[in-house]
């Protein structure tokens, strides 16, 4: 009988040895590391470039204050969707997993083409241009920073950060969580300073806020855009489902949290700025906290552009960590090579999904211009948001008894949607250029859907080729396919 016990004890201590050997991505990441991601990767570059654009298309400082509010409340209607979206489905993935549930194959293909051929790269190249700005600039003012030495520095950002999520899930994660901390910290430096200097009466920016002699409604699209840029993110948490802990608890808890906080200290950051500096002096300068620091912090102005770098560099990191997941999940659903769906077999990390997005985003990067960027990026980004909101609502139509462990009020969804649908259609009036360019790109993703998804009948040496290639970035890499099921 005890020779019995000791058998069945052993072939239990295999069984556990075999599960913590596996390869998988582990449920790693609680509430504090979910609110981090989405602060972190929320508050970026964003606030420290986006009120330029705001403000130069909004044409006033009581309109841009106003666009900035409503970007904020819009933000949370649409993470709020997402966050019921998150609950209701447990694939990690994000908006891919979400298009592909809800309105089918192909939607869910071209986010996932769009996610790799431009928006990734778009957004990996403006936060990383940022922060090579927030770098070089103190160095080298008041005269303008070389822009070879800017791109330099930003890829070299690109290049660690890419190391650090290959490298660790943990390691990515509590740095996250740091820096998140710090950015928090630069965003209290703005704030207070300019809030002590509002109480002394210093109000002359604000007086005739509203006027709108240089506003044009064909432009304003435009500067929700650049707000809705400094709040974007708040959908990065549902790319990494299958990591988090407790998800129908965290998923909406983290992101309640996070979007009331980022909204309400936007808010007093852009009223901090108008207090210390004119419309025109924030038209002017390229690194806005960087010429704030030196009128309200001149003991802290070479603090400000580092602690805005180290935001940067957070939310390039976040972006890092979360986005690939969408690579991973479509490879593992069958619309994506299969090379992405692959783990490392000892770091139990997503690593050829995070290394074969670097040769765009080092393309981008080095031929981008950050204002041409957010607005080539921002296009596909909010139709597509759009497109999974609909899905929501025509999911709960269809499926009115499917399990929704949070459930956002159906008029919030309705006005997010259609807000969506609105802004992304005025913009290809606004900016056809930009816009048509990402639209003509999501199109292509058609024809190579029905090539290569649909109906894959690759002539026999191109697959052969393919499946070389495959093979030796597998060995290479030292990846193989996820061996427990986590959703």
């Amino acid at each position: 009988m005890d020779g019995t016990k000791n058998v069945k004890k052993k072939e239990h201590g295999n069984q556990e040895k075999t599960e913590d050997e596996a390869v998988f991505l582990r449920r790693e990441i609680g509430l504090l590391p979910a609110v981090s991601f989405i602060i972190g990767t929320v508050v970026g570059s964003g606030i420290f470039i986006a009120p330029k654009g705001v403000l130069m298309n909004s044409g006033s400082v009581g309109l841009s204050l106003l666009v900035w509010v409503l970007s904020g409340v819009l933000s949370m209607f649409g993470a709020l969707c997402y966050a019921e979206l998150g609950t209701s489905f447990t694939k990690s993935g994000g908006h891919y997993i979400y298009l592909r549930e809800t309105l089918g194959p192909l939607p869910a293909f071209l986010r996932l083409w769009v996610e790799f051929i431009f928006i990734r790269p778009a957004v990996t190249s403006y936060i990383s241009l940022a922060f090579g700005r927030y770098v070089v600039e103190p160095f080298y003012a008041p005269c303008a920073a070389p822009t070879v030495l800017i791109k330099l520095v930003s890829v070299l950002a690109v290049m660690f950060v890419m190391a650090v999520n290959c490298w660790s899930v943990t390691m990515a994660s509590r740095a996250q969580v740091a820096l998140t901390f710090t950015k928090m910290f630069a965003l209290v430096l703005i704030i207070v300073p300019g809030f002590i200097a509002l109480a002394k009466g210093k109000t002359t920016n604000f007086e005739n806020g509203f006027e709108v002699d240089s506003l044009t409604l064909d432009r304003l699209p435009l500067a929700f855009y650049n707000g809705l840029y400094a709040y974007g993110g708040w959908f990065n948490l549902n790319c990494i489902t299958e990591e988090v802990i407790n998800p129908n608890r965290n998923i909406p808890l983290a992101i309640i949290l996070s979007m009331v906080t980022v909204t309400i200290f936007y808010v007093l950051v852009n009223v901090a700025y108008y207090t210390m500096m004119t419309p025109s002096e924030l038209l002017m300068s390229d690194a806005v906290a960087v010429t704030f620091a030196s009128r309200a912090l001149p003991g802290l102005a070479l603090v400000i552009p580092i602690l805005v770098a180290l935001s940067c560099f957070g939310t390039l990191n976040g972006g890092c960590f979360t986005s690939p997941r969408m690579l991973f999940v479509g490879a593992r659903e069958g619309q994506w090579p299969t090379i992405f769906s692959m783990i490392h077999i000892r770091r139990r990390t997503p690593l050829p999904a995070v290394l074969l997005m670097f040769p765009l985003t080092l393309l981008m990067l080095i031929n981008g211009e950050i204002y041409q960027l957010i607005n080539f990026a921002s296009f596909a980004r909010w139709f597509f948001i759009a497109l999974a909101t609909s899905g929501m609502l025509i999911h709960r139509y269809r499926f009115p008894h499917h399990p929704r462990p949070f459930k956002v009020p159906v008029v919030i969804a309705v006005i997010f949607t259609v807000v969506c649908f609105f802004i992304v259609g005025l913009s290809l009036y606004s900016d056809p250029w930009n816009t048509g360019r990402s639209c003509a790109l999501t199109l292509t993703g058609v024809p190579v859907y029905y090539l290569t998804v649909y109906r894959f009948r690759l002539p026999n040496r191109l697959r052969h080729i393919f499946n070389y290639c495959s093979m030796q970035l597998q060995i290479l890499m030292e990846v193989a396919q996820q061996e427990i099921q986590t959703y």
